[in-house]
């Protein structure tokens, strides 16, 4: 179980999260949702401790996340993994090498350099690869790839690391529809499947309530929302975001219209 307590972070004077609390069980989907700037991305980042918290306290089955330092810290990185939408791959490396570099966590950091992986460690993140549809471009350089195809990729390189959670920050901002279907759908999966908890970040509203299981929205760094997709109705989208249903939540969309922090119904 993931538990947040009190989290805040601050950038100079500004609360780019302000006092954020959530538990989060293991092996459930939570979609996290706001506008741009709601503090979405900072709320992963300090989950996976790529961001410090400024205060409150982060607990994964009673560790505090926050303390952690030196080995502990790689090793909950491990636990933790990322997916950008930027996907972060290198493009030069061949799709299988780029997902090898899961198992850097696993290895002595000499044989992650080397990319001197086992034969039981390719055999993996080949599965990897097979369960996503990208076994056959194993060996394929990954600046070939479309986005959707390199976002496959970034997840099959967290999958192998074995996490326990997953933390999505937009992994599907850059993306077709078609390619947005298949990446969601590889998440669900994943969650369904493995068991493996999985937080979102998400603008589509629409995408949200059709693939999470519980719903946290944000506004100016404070939770507003927080219950299952079938809770968030127009009504309550137009009067947290002023958004209608279809509508995504993201500068594009209305940049005339601000979220309202004041309106909190999270239960």
């Amino acid at each position: 179980m993931l538990r947040l307590d009190g989290v805040v972070k601050k950038f100079g004077d500004k609360r780019a999260v302000d006092g954020i609390s959530l538990v989060v069980p293991k092996g459930q989907m939570v979609g996290v949702i706001g506008q741009s700037g709601s503090g979405k991305s900072t709320l992963l980042r300090m989950i996976n401790r790529l961001n410090d918290p400024s205060e409150g306290r982060i607990f994964f089955e009673g560790a505090d996340v926050t303390r952690l330092t030196g080995r502990e810290l790689r090793q909950w990185r491990a636990r933790c993994a990322m997916i950008f939408q930027q996907f972060n791959l290198a493009g030069r490396l061949d799709v299988l090498t780029n997902v090898m570099m899961g198992r850097a966590f696993h290895a002595p950091l000499w044989r992650a350099l080397l990319k001197l992986w086992t034969h039981d460690e390719k055999a993996m993140g080949l599965s990897a690869l097979e369960g996503l549809d990208m076994a056959r471009l194993s060996g394929q350089r990954a600046d070939t790839l479309s986005g959707g195809q390199q976002q496959r990729v970034a997840i099959a390189r967290a999958l192998i690391q074995e996490p326990e959670i997953i933390l999505a920050d937009e992994p599907i901002a850059s993306l077709d529809p078609r390619n947005t279907q298949v990446v969601m759908d590889a998440l669900q999966h994943i969650n369904r499947h493995f068991g493996i908890t999985v937080m979102c970040n998400l603008h589509s509203l629409d995408l949200a309530r059709k693939y999470c299981d519980r719903l946290v929205g944000l506004a100016a760094g404070r939770l507003v929302f927080d219950d299952v997709p079938a809770a968030l109705t127009d009504s309550v989208a137009r009067d947290l975001y002023g958004l209608e249903s279809g509508e995504v939540l993201g500068p594009e969309s209305r940049p005339d219209l601000v979220p309202a922090p004041g309106l909190a119904i999270a239960n």
